[in-house]
């Protein structure tokens, strides 16, 4: 019951899922952080959501269908090349999209090129090594979520935190209990991604 538990727990709380509430945050909690008008901000919401979380688990889930990924859960190293890379692809695509597009705020592209560069971090060091992707997301999240408290004082920064901190031990713990990590890619996936975010995004707002 417990392993079933913690494997839906590491399902929903995937590392797709991240961008989503990034911009989340971005878009809908502080609303001084970028200069988009309201009524386009849910429009960008959902690309954003398409086009990070829906269009990749539908292209890793055909690629599971096909035989090309063993499984979802993406146990070796080496399951875990082709959908990084396809996830990068995605990433860098929608990071062009909205740099494209000139009138919107530069914040989006901007956030969306640090994420991007966070999962291109990732991928690398999977070529090597097989550091945690959720909580690479998470760290990441996080590291947003203190940029935000610190530089804008009408963030009401508790409940994210709270939330962000509560979810990382438990998909951390989950990911440990399924035995899919070790502790150590545990700490280092989620100590890349909250660097990488604390430093991109102090460097968007310098």
């Amino acid at each position: 019951m417990l392993r079933a538990f913690a494997l839906v727990f590491t399902i929903v709380f995937q590392p797709l899922l991240m961008p989503a509430l990034v911009f989340g945050l971005l878009l809908f909690a502080v609303p001084e952080s970028t200069s988009l008008p309201e009524e386009f901000k849910t429009q960008i919401f959902y690309l954003i959501v398409l086009s990070t979380l829906l269009i990749p688990m539908i292209t890793i889930i055909g690629l599971r269908l096909s035989g090309m990924v063993k499984s979802l859960h993406l146990p070796q190293k080496q399951d875990r090349l082709v959908p990084f890379i396809i996830t990068n692809i995605y990433f860098i695509l929608t990071t062009y999209f909205l740099y494209q597009k000139s009138e919107l705020d530069p914040i989006l592209w901007k956030g969306m090129a640090v994420i991007s560069f966070s999962v291109l971090a990732l991928t690398i060091v999977t070529l090597f090594w097989k550091m945690s992707a959720h909580m690479t997301g998470l760290g990441g999240l996080l590291g947003v979520i203190l940029i935000m408290s610190k530089l804008f004082p009408t963030f009401n920064e508790l409940y994210p935190l709270l939330l962000t901190i509560v979810l990382s031990g438990a998909v951390a713990s989950s990911r440990l209990y399924l035995d899919a990590h070790k502790p150590l890619e545990v700490y280092a996936g989620f100590l890349s991604g909250f660097l990488i975010c604390w430093f991109g995004f102090s460097w968007i707002w310098a």
